[in-house]
């Protein structure tokens, strides 16, 4: 379908989809981008809001999301008369983009909302297959894989991991080429040193899942490379088909179009590695107009000048800052009811011992090494932050550029069935959240 209609408001947005590899998937009709240039050259668009969805969002999933983004932005009529106001002309453009962060859903880009079939193989040999695409797709792990599941198999609880599966996760992670290289690295390789049975062990004091398998804390190392994996996708695609995609829309357009961009969960990496391209390096057409990180499934000094517990070096995504990408404001949010960011999140990055945070004598506490935005919003030097609550709709922010607004949201992302382990993390479609983004880009 060329352009995405949001059932019951009649809303479209364009979906324009991309491998793993980072280079767009054509359509029966050609590529969506082209799509979107033209109705750029030929309609009077004002402002383009671009988002992203976050891990383990497969087509059906990236649709089903925003529909819901989408739906919330339209009916907040009186953000949306306001707007109008500032800018009579104004004329938005809506792009989902969608990256596979979930490797065995449905990626086929028509409207079907089955799943793969699953292939007439054993269980085991399906897991081995679905799990060397999202590691790495050769022999020698697809083995290392084979050994983990079958072990899993004969013993799902066993007082500490064989030595056979311990060698399988050291021959994973060299295969997958994640090296650790502690915070403020790329995402993907920000956190600890890999350690097995250091997290076999974790899992077994305070077990905590976040992969779609839940068999005991033997696949727990399983599960933490996958996170890793899918942190370095998600930066990965925004480096190369977010950054290019935003280039060739800028250039498209004059400088009077206004770009406005979201993320969520580790779409917050794709935003962010879209604006700051290759290696954090690459330089944009112009700066963007506003960003919306909403419960970000990266880290808290991302964008700071100085990480404190890792004196003398930068936030990965600092540039966007220090270069001034961002010519309204950014905002983010917070929600203690979001599990997957406060508990899940940290425990992918590294063992509790380096994730916990001291109470100082006076009652404070100091921020993690390791933990995320959507927990602790953005910290570190050279950012001006104000933290803050989130408002209801019918009160106005007063938004500056320049500054990074970190929103406390637990009294609005809130909900937390059917989130399961975690909890109200994609509790983002309500109206409070819809108007804080839309107060962003008529800030901007």
């Amino acid at each position: 379908m060329p352009i995405e209609t949001v059932p019951e408001i009649l809303s479209q947005y364009y979906l324009i989809a991309f491998d793993a590899a980072g280079n767009e998937r054509d359509e029966p009709e050609g590529k969506m981008s082209k799509k979107v240039l033209d109705t750029l050259s030929s309609k009077p668009i004002t402002d383009v809001f671009l988002f992203s969805h976050g891990w383990l969002g497969d087509i059906v999933a990236a649709r089903n999301q925003y529909n819901k983004w989408v739906k919330a932005m339209s009916k907040n009529l009186a953000d949306i008369e306001q707007i109008q106001k500032a800018r009579s002309e104004f004329r938005p453009l809506l792009i989902g983009l969608h990256w596979p962060s979930l490797p065995w859903g449905n990626e086929e880009l028509g409207n079907s909302s089955e799943s793969f079939a699953i292939q007439k193989v054993s269980p085991v040999e399906q897991l081995v297959k679905e799990y060397a695409k999202r590691i790495a797709n050769t022999q020698t792990p697809k083995q290392a894989l084979r050994t983990i599941f079958l072990s899993a198999m004969e013993n799902v609880a066993p007082d500490t991991l064989p030595p056979e599966v311990c060698e399988a996760y050291e021959v994973l992670n060299r295969e997958a080429r994640l090296n650790a290289e502690g915070e403020g690295a790329a995402p993907g390789r920000d956190h600890e040193s890999f350690d097995p049975e250091s997290i076999f062990q974790e899992v077994e004091n305070d077990p905590t899942s976040y992969g779609n398998l839940d068999w005991g804390s033997i696949l727990a190392p399983l599960r933490t490379l996958s996170f890793w994996k899918m942190k370095d996708r998600a930066r990965q695609f925004g480096e190369s088909g977010g950054f290019q995609l935003l280039t060739k829309l800028q250039q498209a357009t004059s400088n009077d179009v206004r770009f406005h961009l979201m993320g969520h969960s580790f779409g917050c990496i794709v935003v962010s590695a879209t604006l700051a391209g290759l290696n954090g390096c690459s330089t944009l057409v112009r700066p963007v107009n506003s960003v919306a990180l909403v419960q970000g499934a990266l880290s808290l000094w991302s964008y700071c000048s100085d990480i404190p517990v890792a004196p003398g070096r930068a936030g990965y995504f600092h540039s966007i800052v220090a270069d001034r990408k961002v010519a309204g404001c950014i905002i983010t949010t917070q929600s203690e009811n979001d599990t997957a960011i406060s508990k899940i999140y940290p425990l992918g990055a590294g063992l509790r011992q380096q994730v916990a945070f001291p109470i100082k004598a006076d009652g404070s506490f100091e921020f993690p090494k390791y933990g995320g935005l959507g927990t602790f919003g953005a910290r570190g030097s050279g950012l001006e932050i104000v933290d803050m609550k989130m408002l209801p709709v019918n009160s106005s922010y007063q938004f500056e550029a320049g500054k990074i607004y970190n929103l406390d949201s637990s009294e609005f992302i809130s909900d937390k069935t059917g989130g399961g382990l975690g909890g109200a993390h994609s509790d983002i479609a309500k109206p409070e959240v819809a108007h804080a983004i839309w107060q962003a880009a008529i800030g901007s």
